[in-house]
């Protein structure tokens, strides 16, 4: 669907319906990033040359692609830049600036020696990040993996949670679960899998789950497969799953549970080991007053055996 050129008066008002409960909370970061996007449309746009903007700033894309950046490229050199980019000054750095979103405009004028036509705006860390994240909102979504990436660099950086799921109008437990996928995966798994538009939510999660309960090694996994001769990057990671799943059966069946029983016949539970751990599960429906003993008194008793394991090693 063609886009309005911001770069041109508004249309006159007519008759709609009232407007529905805007997406972002009314947060005050919130508020003053959306009286900034008001602005769009008025002569707060400047042309500022690209070598004076820094790609700096947490990044909620993987790697353009370069027939992506070409093929938008191509699109300006016909019709010119319809949507401008936002900047905020580098206060250290006087002249120069920091995108804040537009990136992928930003390299395709690059590309063609054009000046940018941006918004210069001095927002903090905070409504630059709702900026960028309410502008993605209003054009092509980036995939769940990206968003994933980008939640993890925010939060590794120190952003208040409150303030990440405003940009991205998640909920805590989804915060929560894509923070899962973006530390459990790779991120060298990731670039070389790509952003995988068609992939949701459970298909990311189902494959953290299974590298993390079965100790698989995703990125020797991928390194096995000729993973960059796919060219589809949904295609990729159909590949590099279906690859986790018969991992995941292998583990499955090489390590099997290790029951454990009384000699009165009572079944007490399992051991599972792992690469990494050592399971074990106790069944309160043939032991319950025994798994509640252990429960409380585990620490105790973990204690004890391990004080028995030193004295008898050494």
């Amino acid at each position: 669907m063609a886009r309005r050129n911001l770069f041109q008066p508004p249309p006159p008002p007519s008759d709609t319906p009232a407007p529905q409960k805007p997406r972002f909370p009314e947060t005050g970061a919130m508020s003053g990033v959306r009286s900034t996007l008001k602005d769009l449309s008025s002569n707060a746009v400047r042309d500022i040359p690209p070598e004076l903007i820094d790609d700096g700033g947490p990044n909620d894309r993987l790697s353009f692609g370069d027939a992506d950046v070409a093929a938008l490229a191509q699109s300006i050199q016909a019709h010119g830049q319809q949507v401008p980019i936002m900047v905020r000054p580098l206060p250290d750095q006087p002249g120069r600036f920091t995108v804040v979103y537009g990136r992928r405009r930003l390299r395709a004028l690059r590309s063609l020696g054009l000046n940018a036509k941006a918004l210069v705006r001095s927002l903090s860390d905070e409504q630059a990040i709702l900026a960028q994240g309410h502008e993605n909102s209003q054009r092509l979504d980036p995939s769940f993996i990206e968003k994933a990436l980008f939640i993890r660099e925010l939060s590794d950086g120190g952003y208040d949670s409150e303030i990440v799921m405003d940009a991205l109008a998640v909920d805590k437990p989804m915060l929560s679960r894509m923070n899962k996928v973006a530390r459990l995966i790779p991120p060298e798994v990731i670039e070389i899998v790509g952003p995988a538009h068609g992939i949701g939510r459970r298909r990311w999660e189902d494959m953290a789950d299974a590298i993390r309960d079965r100790d698989i090694d995703l990125l020797a996994l991928a390194g096995e497969m000729d993973l960059r001769s796919v060219p589809s990057s949904d295609a990729r990671f159909d590949m590099l799953a279906s690859a986790v799943i018969g991992r995941n059966k292998t583990a499955t069946a090489a390590i099997a549970p290790l029951p454990v029983a009384h000699a009165d016949g009572t079944r007490l539970g399992e051991i599972r080991p792992t690469a990494r751990a050592l399971t074990i599960k106790l069944s309160r429906a043939d032991a319950p007053d025994f798994a509640q003993w252990l429960q409380d008194n585990a620490e105790a008793e973990l204690l004890r055996i391990y004080e028995t394991w030193k004295s008898r090693n050494g």
